[in-house]
């Protein structure tokens, strides 16, 4: 426990300004989304852009690459909500089956671009980098379309996320994840409060 806390205590220390500075609006971008206020888009493009340098460094291409369709989704985000079924468009639910065809379709890729990332790049982790990459852009396309699955996809991902970013000593960046999934729970439920209130107001 001594040495663990020791390591945690040199990592924090090592920590870059630009880490911190993701990780602040990072987590400012996931308080705005459980509150569905959108200026969690804006956040989200300033966290974005930082971690795609990050993740470069890193050595966690596909990562990156997620990171610059985060931000490209942080506009789009930002569009639909403020334009899309009016300025608040409404928290909605999909079926299984589309669920399903989705999470064959991100393993079918994962498995793919991981093969390609091992067979070509010095890219650690190729195949879970993948998997993670491929289920965020699927889960954050969810949150831009209020679609309230979107919460079980990130338990999972940012779960796995946390191993990866503290084998790769972003610290700060794995820490957040754990945050993201202690507060998942939090913007579940309110989701799901936000749909029931919905549901009476139509009535």
């Amino acid at each position: 426990m001594e040495s663990l806390l020791r390591t945690l205590t040199e990592q924090v220390q090592a920590l870059s300004i630009a880490e911190v500075v993701a990780v602040v609006t990072a987590v400012l971008y996931l308080l705005l989304a459980i509150r569905r206020n959108i200026w969690c888009w804006f956040f989200a493009g300033i966290s974005t852009a930082i971690y795609v340098v990050l993740f470069i460094g890193a050595r966690l291409y596909m990562e990156s690459i997620l990171n610059i369709f985060y931000f490209a989704m942080a506009i789009y985000g930002w569009y639909f909500w403020y334009t899309g079924s009016g300025a608040t468009p409404p928290i909605i639910r999909w079926p299984v089956r589309r669920h399903a065809i989705a999470i064959v379709t991100v393993v079918v890729l994962s498995v793919l671009f991981g093969y390609l990332l091992e067979r070509h790049t010095d890219a650690v982790f190729p195949y879970i980098d993948s998997l993670t990459t491929f289920a965020a852009i699927w889960a954050t396309f969810l949150v831009a379309r209020k679609v309230l699955e979107n919460w079980w996809y990130w338990l999972l991902i940012d779960s796995v996320s946390i191993a990866i970013y503290w084998a790769r000593d972003l610290t700060l960046t794995a820490l957040l994840f754990a945050v993201y999934v202690a507060m998942i729970p939090f913007g579940l439920l309110a989701w799901k409060r936000a749909m029931r209130e919905q549901s009476i107001s139509k009535t």
